[in-house]
């Protein structure tokens, strides 16, 4: 564990602009079961863009957020209940799904009970719930964890939860910064990526873009009967579909968030073993609007 410094240095967004600025804060008093780590590196994903511009709805300013340091990641997740109040039962917490916990403390600008607040992982320290800080593998190297720690996550889960296995095909919507990391993932389970497909041609379909009118009806016709369309992007407008491309053909929909503690421990390691490696363009802290552009 880190030193335990009074104020802490960082940078949030104050208003919809987006733009981040320097600012000091004081942290949340570290609880019997936290941790406090020195960030050395941060990751940026679309949550964070859609919540600093308010594209989700009203935004509680200000905003900071996904971190490594000292060898150790923190991931989307603070905090869950974990079933610590025996008279506060939690069937999520409980079946491991701890990630969908209706509790949850999330890194970006979330509130705790007591009131007080995440702070974010734009900052030289961060506090959280020890069991959401984990142990970055010796093979992995922490800039290249950052990323991993959401996206590798949201893209991992849903396959791992699925059992995608060898010979399973593996469809792909979206090549960006979920897709580029999805497509490795695909392969390190043994199974075979798909960027373009003819109808009824996949297993299961992993999208992860976020557009506007996005064709839902060609998609789920590219699953075979029995297939699985899984959904971990968040478009802003409504989600259209046709029954006749789900009814008659079995085809499951599902969404996935992040991952549970064990599933981002799961990830980590498939990511060691599988040489997963996101794309990545360094720059320091003090350019982060520019990360963010």
């Amino acid at each position: 564990m880190s030193a335990h410094p009074r104020t802490f240095n960082g940078y949030a967004a104050f208003d919809n602009t987006g733009e981040c600025k320097p600012w000091q804060f004081e942290p949340r008093p570290l609880g019997d079961e936290d941790v406090e780590i020195k960030v050395t590196h941060c990751g940026i994903c679309g949550s964070d863009v859609h919540t600093l511009d308010s594209g989700w709805g009203p935004t509680p300013y200000p905003v900071k957020n996904l971190v490594v340091g000292d060898r150790v990641g923190v991931g989307a997740q603070a905090w869950a209940c974990l079933n610590r109040d025996p008279n506060d039962h939690c069937r999520d917490c409980a079946g491991g799904e701890d990630a969908v916990c209706d509790q949850s403390v999330f890194i970006i600008n979330a509130a705790y009970k007591d009131g007080s607040r995440q702070q974010g992982g734009f900052a030289d320290f961060i506090r959280v719930d020890n069991n959401y800080a984990f142990k970055i593998p010796d093979a992995l190297p922490s800039d290249a964890a950052a990323p991993l720690m959401c996206a590798g996550a949201t893209v991992f889960t849903p396959l791992k939860q699925e059992g995608v296995k060898a010979g399973d095909r593996v469809g792909v919507i979206g090549i960006g910064g979920l897709g580029h990391i999805a497509i490795q993932f695909i392969r390190a389970l043994g199974a075979t990526p798909v960027a373009f497909s003819a109808a009824g041609s996949v297993d299961f379909l992993l999208l992860t873009a976020d557009a506007k009118d996005m064709p839902y009806d060609l998609y789920l016709g590219l699953v075979r009967k029995r297939g699985t369309f899984i959904m971990v992007g968040l478009p802003l407008d409504q989600v259209k579909i046709t029954p006749w491309f789900l009814v008659p053909r079995a085809v499951r929909v599902r969404g996935s968030a992040i991952g549970s503690i064990q599933d981002i421990k799961d990830m980590l390691e498939v990511a060691a073993k599988g040489n997963v490696r996101p794309i990545i363009e360094k720059l320091p802290m003090s350019e982060v609007n520019k990360g963010l552009d």
